[in-house]
């Protein structure tokens, strides 16, 4: 019986990794952090100005910490990342995300139409939340 539970497991294993061998290198999840910070400014480390770039459709891990600002929403949430088209500042769907204190993921597909789009903060966390935006570019 010992034998049996042995080769099954390696038989599950195996097919894991088999499965995850199957996946192209360049479609495997990217994860992307960025820095929602107190001074109400988005920051990605070692850029000096933070921009994200994708490929349309690809799969991104965004790997966000939060740092309380002076205020915050009554729901607890310090910030907000939302993703608008640049041309008309149209929201892209599912990409209206609510920031609390600490780090949190969210897995998300780019969107499919490439293009510039801008990254804003939707909680007024103080009184330079307008200048909480960075740049999000799409391509093929």
């Amino acid at each position: 019986m010992e034998g049996r539970r042995s080769v099954a497991t390696c038989g599950i294993v195996l097919a894991a990794w088999w499965c995850f061998a199957q996946i192209p290198v360049g479609s495997r999840t990217r994860v992307i952090e960025v820095l929602a910070d107190k001074d109400s400014r988005y920051k990605i480390a070692g850029e000096k100005i933070p921009e994200i770039s994708v490929k349309t459709r690809e799969p991104i891990v965004l790997r966000i910490t939060a740092r309380k600002a002076k205020s915050w929403n009554r729901d607890g949430s310090i910030h907000g990342f939302s993703l608008l088209r640049a041309k008309d500042r149209s929201k892209v769907p599912g990409w209206d995300l609510l920031l609390r204190a600490g780090t949190q993921e969210f897995s998300m597909i780019a969107p499919d139409d490439p293009g510039e789009y801008v990254v804003v903060c939707t909680v007024i966390c103080s009184e330079d939340h307008e200048g909480m935006f960075m740049r999000f570019v799409v391509t093929q």
